[in-house]
């Protein structure tokens, strides 16, 4: 598929052929989406939250009463779960909510997400993103102008800084490089803007996986 390229300015900067196979997907699979937007959420977790067990709480560790004839159940310590201020059962403990999937799956729910983008539309490629000054108001009117207001812009191999300085104080504007492309943040934006690098290297990238 083609795509017209656009300038920062708003100017035509000709166009770029799309492979197919990674920006043309006709059926998109929600489920394999899912799966992988859930796999990134798990793995962002820091799971530090964490009860005190029996062996933690500051209580007495005498027994409460004698064992036998007092008609009641047998305990031995206040620091039990069926009493006030005693430990809690069962509770979250330190632990990494990380789980496995495999890579090609990975993969795959990589060029889903970038053929929704692309299929609905919200698929932006420009000539380049680089600003002279680090100016936000300037930069967020320039984006304006091209229909770029709630968008992912991946900027090349490295990000310029001073459009990255820029457009950190834009809302609902994220810039990352290639390396950060994540099928999260192409879900969670609009828009989907690449630079002319960055659709090179996510071939390259898909390339290299087929070779492997």
């Amino acid at each position: 598929m083609k795509l017209d390229v656009i300038k920062l300015d708003g100017g035509k900067g000709g166009s770029i052929e799309l492979a197919d196979e990674i920006f043309g997907i006709e059926e998109i699979r929600g489920d394999i989406l899912q799966r992988v937007v859930t796999w990134q959420l798990a793995k962002r977790r820091s799971g530090n939250h964490k009860i005190q067990v029996r062996n933690e709480v500051s209580r007495t560790g005498k027994k409460m009463y004698k064992q036998k004839g007092t008609g009641g159940a047998r305990h031995g310590s206040r620091r039990a779960a069926q009493f006030v201020g005693g430990a809690k059962a069962h509770g979250p403990v330190v632990r990494s909510h990380a789980f496995d999937l495999p890579k090609k799956l990975r993969a795959l729910a990589l060029r889903h997400a970038l053929s929704s983008k692309a299929k609905s539309g919200a698929l932006i490629v420009l000539d380049s993103v680089t600003v002279k000054e680090a100016k936000t108001a300037a930069l967020r009117d320039q984006l304006g102008k091209i229909g770029v207001t709630h968008a992912l812009v991946i900027a090349g191999a490295e990000v310029d800084k001073n459009f990255g300085l820029a457009a950190r104080n834009i809302p609902n504007v994220d810039v990352l490089p290639n390396a950060g492309l994540n099928v999260y943040d192409v879900l969670r934006r609009k828009t989907l803007v690449l630079t002319k690098d960055a659709v090179e290297a996510i071939n390259a990238r898909f390339q290299a996986k087929e070779a492997a």
